[in-house]
């Protein structure tokens, strides 16, 4: 999966020359908390929710709110605006947006191409592509273990899982937080088998094995 199959295309955009009120009101109207700034298909930077809010207190704390109001209106977006933005490109996996989300501790990815701005994608895009990637929208059952890292070690544990009367959904791997040599993998599966003697079986061959019914 990559970017483009989980970002949002339809992007509201505002020039630097846009006021903030106007900032304000088109984040509140769609519902976002990101709004690239672009001019001539050009990226210049983003605002956000956040910078509005923080922007306003620190340059309204004794105004009225219709001072405020007539701040938010004269003030540019470029004058708020974060520069330097950090983007990525439609060809890219979705699993390194993500960790460039979580690493850069930032909201969106504005998605460029040719130098123009062509989408973004949002922690929320992410959530929806992990949803999916897990299969857990559709149910089924949820079966953790650790196993060597060794080829053909999850094609075994699958062998067991469909020997009870299983089908399977998905598998995800990790290394994250294990013993080194092993891994922890979940797979998702389906079906009426037997939950006893599979649970029996994987007990006394794998170590952390956990069995959640759907």
């Amino acid at each position: 999966m990559f970017v483009s199959d989980w970002m949002t295309r339809k992007v509201f955009t505002v020039a630097p020359d846009s006021s903030v009120s106007e900032a304000m009101n088109l984040i509140r109207s769609k519902k976002i908390k990101h709004i690239p700034v672009v001019r001539d298909d050009k990226l210049k930077g983003i605002v956000s929710d956040r910078d509005i809010r923080d922007y306003a207190p620190s340059g309204a704390t004794s105004l009225d709110v219709y001072e405020l109001h007539y701040l938010l209106a004269k003030t540019r977006v470029r004058e708020i605006m974060k520069q330097g933005v950090v983007t990525t490109s439609s060809d890219t996996p979705i699993e390194e947006a993500a960790m460039l989300l979580h690493e850069r501790n930032i909201g969106c990815l504005p998605v460029v191409e040719g130098g123009r701005l062509v989408g973004i994608i949002s922690d929320r895009d992410i959530f929806r592509a992990l949803i999916d990637i897990t299969g857990v929208r559709h149910g089924g059952h949820r079966i953790s273990l650790l196993v060597d890292d060794r080829p053909g070690s999850i094609r075994e544990v699958a062998d067991i899982i469909r020997k009870y009367g299983f089908s399977l959904q998905g598998i995800m791997t990790s290394y994250e937080k294990v013993p080194s040599g092993r891994r922890h993998i979940v797979i998702r599966a389906n079906g009426a088998g037997g939950f006893a003697p599979l649970k029996s079986e994987l007990t006394g061959s794998y170590q952390g094995v956990r069995i959640r019914k759907g």
